[in-house]
């Protein structure tokens, strides 16, 4: 018999891969059968990542039992923002469990929406895009949506990206 495969503890593989330094991104999508205007939905999201050039796609892990994942089975298109360093308090806000709702916090941040996908893409963002979804892959207790990029922007003014490392967020420098 063989014998049982060793597992790193939750809190020693969050521990290790806290010294990995990532990208801070507010997910977006705006789901228009909730409510008589619809409603904006967001999350603030680590794991972002490109995944190919042509045909240029995306990744983002969402947390399987979230609002955002239950919006995203239903809607097919959403955005991200990539967030500035001078923009921690957005980052923080839409990160917290058992936060204010949505929309709320929408109310208080400077947007617009997306040509593509009629998601809040966040004012002052280092670049945004906004996707389409092609693949969900489950993943333990997330979801990986593969998203085609649909449109693809960078802001005029440029800055310095918001990290997170160690349990924080960082600038540069």
């Amino acid at each position: 018999m063989a014998a049982a495969a060793s597992e790193a503890t939750p809190e020693a593989f969050r521990a290790a891969l806290g010294q990995l330094a990532s990208g801070v991104v507010l997910l977006t999508a705006h789901d228009p059968e909730d409510g008589p205007r619809g409603e904006d939905v967001g999350m603030t999201a680590t794991a972002f990542l490109s995944v190919s050039l042509e045909p240029p796609l995306v990744l983002v892990s969402v947390r399987e039992d979230s609002r955002m994942e239950e919006t995203l089975s239903r809607v097919d298109r959403w955005a991200v923002s990539i967030l500035g360093a001078d923009q921690r308090q957005t980052a923080a806000r839409f990160a917290m469990k058992g936060r204010i709702s949505d929309r709320l916090l929408f109310a208080d941040l400077p947007h617009h929406r997306g040509p593509e996908s009629g998601a809040p893409l966040v004012d002052g963002a280092l670049a945004t895009v906004e996707c389409r979804t092609e693949q969900r892959i489950s993943a333990g207790d997330h979801i990986l949506l593969i998203g085609r990029v649909l449109d693809a922007r960078i802001a005029a003014h440029g800055g310095a990206p918001l990290l997170y490392f160690r349990g924080q967020y960082h600038g540069l420098g």
